[in-house]
């Protein structure tokens, strides 16, 4: 099938057509027009399928908040094209039987790219290295490796991650948080905690891993990423990083950009979060880091959970926000309203960025004739109040229920097959991708 997007504004900016053949984007004057099928396109922004770098799809071992299934609809539904799942399930995805069975699960449903993340050490335990080249060389072919959830806290082993990682071109992806500095943290440590009377969590706790992980990554010439940055400290120790030529990327999440501590008072468990919402100097600090590019990708950091593990008391409830859904809203209120990015700045973050990042060849392409057919329409002018029919997903604990955001996505194309088509998921892709059968 052909198909030809017309009048659509082309990462916010020239207006021009755009035709999907076979997968990929074709030269719309080589097309029978008369035989294409036609998405009228005038006053959508065309944007690449957005990619996320870090996402929890819960499968195997926590279905009963999300599968690879339904964090896909999820996935398509917030417009992204392929997402990097997190290592901590049950088991941990520390071998490849683990990363092969999310790889073909996604695979299976289509909707989106599926790229497992290796664990760092067995089991998260922090004690061993997992077997990364075994990982890097299984039938999932893993890239980025992550412990997320849990900080790599053992120098020693964080040193040699970073070896191994280097050896492979990958890259180790690290949860930045001193756990001694942190036990029994609910919060960000601060007036506001001493207040409520919840354990806090200081901004040095996530700067002083950071600071040891670059030091590390460039005795070793390795790639570090740095997971979810939430405090201006961190962005001081990542901008000085780079200054000094160290391989060091970061990321930020939705919420970090537009949630604030404030939240908290309520004691609502939808707020709960690691690392916690900070002052909003630091969501300040962050969106110019972001805009300046010391914080190179958005990230979601999707995490599903069943109802009573966020319905308990605060200090109970589990830490994670769903996110893939209002991701793209989030970053146009935060960014793009503010004037800190223009639409070809969120394709950077949300898309190009991301899949460089992760080794992902395809989806770091631009919108360009050869390229393959990952493409997003997002309707800028809409505005939505975010409902529980606005997610896609198994679970609903989202901060941004009963918030307005701007934007909304209308179609979306995975490797040319169409998942999103005028705002609903289609139960299945409605044409083959290049080299698949029907």
């Amino acid at each position: 099938m052909t198909t030809l997007l017309t009048g659509a504004r082309v990462l916010g900016g020239e207006v021009r057509d755009l035709a999907i053949h076979d997968g990929a984007l074709v030269d719309p004057a080589s097309i029978d027009r008369d035989a294409a099928e036609v998405v009228d396109a005038t006053g959508l922004v065309a944007l690449p399928g957005l990619v996320d770098l870090h996402t929890h799809l819960r499968q195997p071992g926590g279905e009963q908040a999300e599968t690879v299934a339904t964090g896909l609809r999820a996935a398509a539904a917030g417009g992204f094209t392929c997402v990097f799942a997190m290592a901590n399930t049950t088991p941990v995805a520390d071998t490849p039987a683990v990363v092969e069975q999310v790889h073909r699960l996604g695979l299976e449903s289509g909707l989106a790219t599926v790229r497992p993340i290796g664990a760092v050490t067995v089991g998260l335990r922090g004690e061993r290295l997992a077997d990364m080249l075994m990982l890097h060389r299984s039938a999932a072919g893993v890239t980025v490796f992550s412990d997320d959830g849990h900080c790599v806290a053992d120098a020693e082993l964080m040193r040699r991650a970073l070896e191994h990682a280097a050896s492979m071109d990958a890259v180790v992806a690290q949860h930045a948080q001193e756990p001694s500095l942190t036990r029994g943290a609910q919060m960000h440590e601060g007036a506001l905690s001493a207040e409520l009377g919840l354990a806090g969590w200081p901004a040095v706790a996530e700067a002083a891993v950071v600071a040891r992980d670059a030091l590390l990554a460039e005795l070793a010439g390795a790639r570090l990423h740095v997971c979810h940055v939430s405090t201006a400290q961190t962005v001081e120790v990542v901008r000085a990083a780079k200054a000094r030529g160290v391989r060091i990327t970061a990321e930020v999440t939705p919420h970090h950009l537009l949630l604030t501590e404030e939240l908290v008072r309520g004691y609502d468990g939808r707020y709960k979060v690691n690392p916690p919402l900070r002052p909003e100097a630091d969501v300040h600090a962050l969106r110019e880091a972001l805009a300046d590019g010391t914080i190179d990708i958005v990230a979601t950091d999707h995490a599903p959970h069943a109802p009573e593990a966020k319905q308990a008391a605060f200090a109970e409830a589990a830490f994670g926000m769903v996110g893939l859904e209002t991701a793209l809203g989030v970053v146009q209120q935060s960014m793009v309203e503010t004037g800190l990015l223009d639409w070809a700045g969120v394709a950077r973050v949300l898309s190009t960025a991301p899949a460089a990042i992760g080794r992902e060849p395809g989806y770091d392409a631009p919108l360009e004739v050869g390229s393959p057919a990952h493409v997003v329409l997002v309707d800028p002018a809409a505005r939505r109040t975010i409902e529980v029919g606005h997610l896609r997903g198994r679970s609903a604990n989202s901060p941004f229920l009963g918030v307005e955001l701007p934007g909304e996505v209308r179609h979306v194309w995975h490797a040319g097959r169409r998942t999103v088509r005028d705002g609903a998921v289609l139960a299945a892709p409605d044409a083959p991708a290049a080299g698949e059968a029907a």
